[in-house]
């Protein structure tokens, strides 16, 4: 191993030779290179092999590629790459190889070794890897797309890329997204040689044999990938995917017009295909002839017929499809643009009403989800629409009394108007909730109790909750409800409530820790109250927490009361009651802390 290691190492003399004649490195920093060489080299010699090893190796190498960059910039030396830089490459693509060979499942390195190559566009190389990274993992659709990218993007070679869209699906002929890119590149492809035709008729250039048909021109190609793809995959997401790609190309016109029909024709039952046709109203252009609106009433008001029109569709599908998942399109649409921005009141005013129509519609059909009643609550109670805020809040309580979200929301209006129904509206909301699912809206309500200065009833409101949350859900209440306490009475208040809790398991750690804190924040800080808050800490998670017997031991250490002689007895006591892995982390700690490298 020794004479291998050694003689990678001596490999590598010609090109640090170079960089320090070429004032690149110095003397100094060449013999750096050299020890950490001969370092990184013997790991991925061992018989046993880490990945984590190869890994380094190659990370240095880069970053030492880099750095020659850089310091060739700095000095404006441009020579003596292929003596310099090629070898390095060479080098850390031996040692992705070997660690790619080694790991073949290892899908991120194979991406890095790809990454890698074309970076430094290492093309030879990298159809190689593409060819054994493909051959091992088949069974990804996104590796054959990447590979496809790459043949057509960096190597220009289209028939390269559809040689591999065509193995690819054979391999998986029922994957979405495969179709979809080999579309895309069809149609790429028909804009490059469109773009190249033009630039030869341009220079008046004899074109030869680069004369196209115009069938492949106009993506004829694409409409055949089209015809078979929706021939296998009968979606009308799928059919939207392939519309909106043809979109992009503006030579495709009569494909988009094809693929919109059948679209239409094929899927008229989904809602995704009324969704689509309904947002087409938004973005249609003006017919040739007519006077584009220039001023913002005029604008606003193009903007209102647009949305008219894209309602007319919604309000046809809601008929034709009256499903939840074709109202809740309607709805989220209805959505979008009130949220849109407008300077015109007559357009808000507009979309207001028209998504509130369309909600009670779709409310008396009992066909929204409740997520959507959320929404749209939260909505306009943000635009400080109160009024409607509360009237989806009420109808969403109604069909879905049983959740604790739609209730907040409810409750969350209530707040923000002010009302004098708040407490009649909680204690309603607890007859239809289960207890444990109680603790947001006991929070709520304590936290608007206390913000209207109710300090009796926000007391009365936390010691309701802690009673009627179920085990572990009164934790967070008895934290909240001793700060409150230490906020509103000071430290005597807080002691008290403590005191009243200190038997009423389960408890947090942060329980007694807010108690530590409160002690400490005092004047006269008493040591004996520590010890008393801390044993009772460690009571409950002394097997468990090993920062407790580390804070209780520095505490004796630091406080002036405090007695280190305990320190020992605190030692052991921590190393007979905690348990599992809490064991190793306290003898840590502790060693950590007596070398005086722990705070």
């Amino acid at each position: 191993m020794a004479e291998i290691t050694q003689e990678r190492v001596e490999d590598r003399l010609p090109e640090l030779e170079q960089l320090e004649r070429t004032g690149l490195f110095s003397e100094a920093e060449i013999r750096a290179i050299i020890r950490k060489s001969l370092e990184l080299e013997y790991r991925i010699q061992r018989r046993s092999l880490l990945k984590d090893d190869f890994i380094r190796y190659v990370q240095y190498e880069i970053n030492l590629l880099e750095l020659i960059q850089k310091r060739r910039t700095r000095v404006g030396y441009t020579f003596k790459q292929d003596e310099i830089e090629d070898p390095i490459t060479r080098r850390i693509q031996s040692v992705f190889q070997r660690a790619a060979t080694k790991w073949k499942d290892d899908v991120p390195l194979w991406l890095s070794f790809i990454a890698f190559c074309r970076k430094w566009a290492a093309n030879v190389q990298l159809s190689k890897i593409f060819s054994s990274f493909l051959a091992i993992h088949s069974n990804k659709p996104g590796l054959w797309i990447l590979a496809a990218k790459w043949e057509l993007e960096d190597c220009f070679s289209a028939e390269s890329a559809r040689q591999l869209f065509l193995r690819a699906l054979r391999f998986h002929p029922r994957f979405p997204k495969l179709h979809e890119e080999y579309f895309r590149m069809e149609l790429m492809h028909a804009e490059k040689l469109r773009k190249e035709k033009q630039e030869f008729e341009k220079a008046n250039m004899d074109v030869g044999n680069l004369e196209h048909a115009e069938e492949i021109l106009s993506g004829g190609l694409a409409r055949i990938i089209y015809k078979n793809s929706i021939s296998v995959i009968k979606s009308a997401k799928f059919h939207v995917s392939l519309l909106s790609v043809a979109q992009l190309f503006d030579f495709a016109k009569d494909l988009q017009r094809e693929i919109y029909d059948d679209l239409k024709a094929l899927h008229t039952d989904d809602p995704v295909t009324w969704d689509f046709v309904a947002r087409q109203e938004l973005v249609i252009e003006s017919q040739p002839g007519e006077e584009l609106p220039t001023t913002k009433q005029a604008k606003a008001k193009e903007m209102g017929c647009r949305e008219e029109r894209c309602c007319a569709v919604y309000e046809e599908a809601v008929k034709t499809v009256p499903t939840e998942a074709m109202w809740k399109c309607y709805m989220k649409f209805c959505m979008e643009r009130f949220t849109k921005k407008t300077s015109s009141r007559l357009l808000r005013k507009k979309r207001l009403q028209r998504t509130m129509v369309a909600f009670w519609k779709a409310h008396e059909l009992k066909l929204l989800p409740e997520l959507q009643y959320r929404q749209l609550s939260k909505l306009l109670l943000h635009r400080q629409l109160l009024k409607e805020s509360l009237q989806v809040a009420d109808a969403g309580v109604k069909l879905f009394r049983k959740s604790v979200e739609m209730w907040q929301v409810k409750l969350e209006v209530l707040i923000s108007s002010e009302s004098q129904e708040m407490t009649r509206v909680f204690n309603q909301a607890f007859e239809y909730l289960k207890p444990q699912i109680c603790l947001p809206l006991w929070l709520t309500w304590a936290r608007w109790s206390e913000e209207a200065g109710k300090q009796e009833d926000t007391e009365m409101i936390y010691k309701r909750a802690i009673y009627g949350l179920p085990g572990a859900g009164s934790v967070p209440a008895k934290e909240l409800y001793l700060d409150w306490a230490y906020r509103s009475g000071g430290y005597k208040k807080a002691t008290d409530v403590f005191k009243s809790l200190q038997e009423n398991r389960p408890f947090s750690v942060d329980f007694f820790r807010k108690m530590i804190q409160f002690e400490k924040e005092q004047e006269s800080c008493k040591m004996e109250n520590l010890r008393e808050y801390y044993e009772r800490a460690l009571r409950e998670f002394g097997t468990v927490d090993s920062d407790l017997w580390m804070d209780y031991i520095k505490e004796e250490l630091n406080h002036p009361l405090g007695r280190p002689e305990n320190c020992g007895q605190l030692y052991w006591r921590a190393m007979k009651m905690l348990q599992g892995e809490s064991v190793e982390e306290f003898i840590s700690k502790h060693a950590l802390h007596q070398a005086g490298r722990l705070k």
